[in-house]
Order: structure tokens, then C-alpha cells, then sequence
């Protein structure tokens, strides 16, 4: 006697059905598992992001620019350490602090202009970088419930040759095959859900991140064209540009 799992849901679609639908569900499953990885992938990388934020508060009451970047962390990919980074080195390289002799043609820019243009291509770079495996979320979100409706379609038209081929219908004839045929169009929400959830708290997640990270920029490009940090109080007074 069959067992109710082995007799119908899951189990029997995976016995029963052919080549295509085992493809359709193993193509549903991986789509699963990516998401769930991107998703805890994206996850822990913001939340990373945000101490690395709440520290960057932090540079601005350091006594010189070396203690900043040591309460900015040295963590690996820290994007505001690699702003502070950026920004000095574009600094002492346009004022030709950094030893060089040689006359380049970006010595003809404006010294904010130039620290403006270093500071946003790291910008761009982390945008670029919080930004993958996005796509693929999104594409996971839209394509899944598809996938799910062709494993569907693809089911009940094997059910049919097999209703039609045992000569007489009843019931419960097409109530089991039909049926679970449609459990491939619900893997396909399921997939899809998730991945649908997850890429809008994330694009929210990054969109929050990349405001502190602007403001951070603009304060560090006020920092080393004019000496102070655009603010008010004490933040203004902080870390003497002579020691940057």
C-alpha cells in the first residue's frame, strides 16, 4: 500500500512525473537556494555596513586624520575608510604632496573638483559592489512564478494523455493528476515571494547606507578642500588639515 506522502504532493510529482518536470523543479529549487544565499549574503553585508556608519561619527571627534581612519576600523571593504582613504590621497596628490615632480594634466583641475571626482568614483565603486547579486534576485522574482506555470502546464498535459488513454474519466481520476501539477505553479510563488521581499528590503537597506555614505563624502571633500568639516559646533574645529 502506497503511503500518503509517496501517493500524492512532493514526492509523487517527483516519481511520477518525466525528464522536464524533474528539470523544472531542480531549476526551482536552485533558483530557492540563490536567493536564500543572496539574500543572507546581502543581509550580514549591510548590517556591517551600519556599524561601519555609526563609527564613521567617530572620525570626526578624532584629535588628527591616522586616529580617524583607526576608529573608521580596518575592516576589509569599508567604504567610508575607503572615502577617507581616497579623498587624502587625492589631496596630497593634486597639491603634490606625495612627492611627485612631473606635471600631470589633472593639475589643471580645480583642487575641489578633483578631490569631488576621486571621492565619487568610490562612491560608484561601492554602488557597483552593493548592487550585485540584485539582479539576480529580481530576475529570480520575476521568472520563477513562469517557471512553476510551465512545470504546471507541462503536468496536466501528461495527466491529460494519461486520462485520455485509460478510456474513461472520473473525479478522481483528474483531481490527482491535475492536481499535482498545480503544486508546481505554488513552488514557483514560493520562490518567487521570498525573492520579491528580500530585493526591496535590500534596495531600501543599501538606498539608507548610500545617504550616510554621501553625507560622509561631503563632509570629507569640505574637510580637505577648506580645512573644517561642513558643520556646526565643535564638528567644525576637528582634525587640523595640517595633519592630514
Amino acid at each position: 500500500m502506497d503511503t500518503p506522502l509517496a501517493s500524492s504532493g512532493l514526492a509523487h510529482v517527483w516519481s511520477q512525473g518525466d525528464a522536464v518536470t524533474r528539470t523544472v523543479a531542480l531549476v526551482l529549487l536552485v533558483m530557492s537556494l540563490a536567493t536564500w544565499i543572496i539574500i543572507l549574503w546581502k543581509v550580514l553585508d549591510q548590517r556591517a555596513q551600519r556599524l561601519q556608519a555609526k563609527a564613521s561619527e567617530g572620525f570626526w571627534h578624532s584629535a588628527d586624520f591616522a586616529e580617524g581612519l583607526d576608529k573608521l576600523g580596518a575592516a576589509d571593504h569599508n567604504p567610508f575608510r575607503a572615502l577617507a582613504v581616497e579623498g587624502r590621497e587625492a589631496q596630497r596628490h593634486i597639491l603634490h604632496k606625495d612627492g611627485r615632480q612631473a606635471p600631470q594634466l589633472h593639475d589643471s583641475l580645480d583642487v575641489s573638483d578633483w578631490i569631488e571626482r576621486c571621492l565619487r568614483r568610490t562612491l560608484d565603486d561601492h554602488v557597483a559592489k552593493a548592487q550585485s547579486g540584485l539582479t539576480v534576485l529580481a530576475s529570480i522574482a520575476s521568472t520563477a512564478p513562469f517557471v512553476g506555470l510551465f512545470g504546471t502546464v507541462w503536468g496536466i498535459y501528461h495527466a491529460l494523455l494519461g486520462i485520455g488513454a485509460a478510456g474513461q474519466v472520473s473525479i478522481d481520476q483528474v483531481a490527482g493528476p491535475i492536481g499535482e501539477a498545480l503544486i508546481m505553479t505554488a513552488l514557483g510563488l514560493l520562490v518567487a515571494i521570498p525573492a520579491v521581499l528580500g530585493y526591496n528590503a535590500l534596495v531600501r537597506g543599501n538606498k539608507a547606507i548610500l545617504h550616510k555614505l554621501n553625507r560622509f563624502a561631503h563632509d570629507l571633500h569640505a574637510y580637505f578642500v577648506t580645512g573644517a568639516r561642513v558643520s556646526s559646533g565643535a564638528d567644525a574645529k576637528v582634525l587640523p588639515m595640517k595633519k592630514a
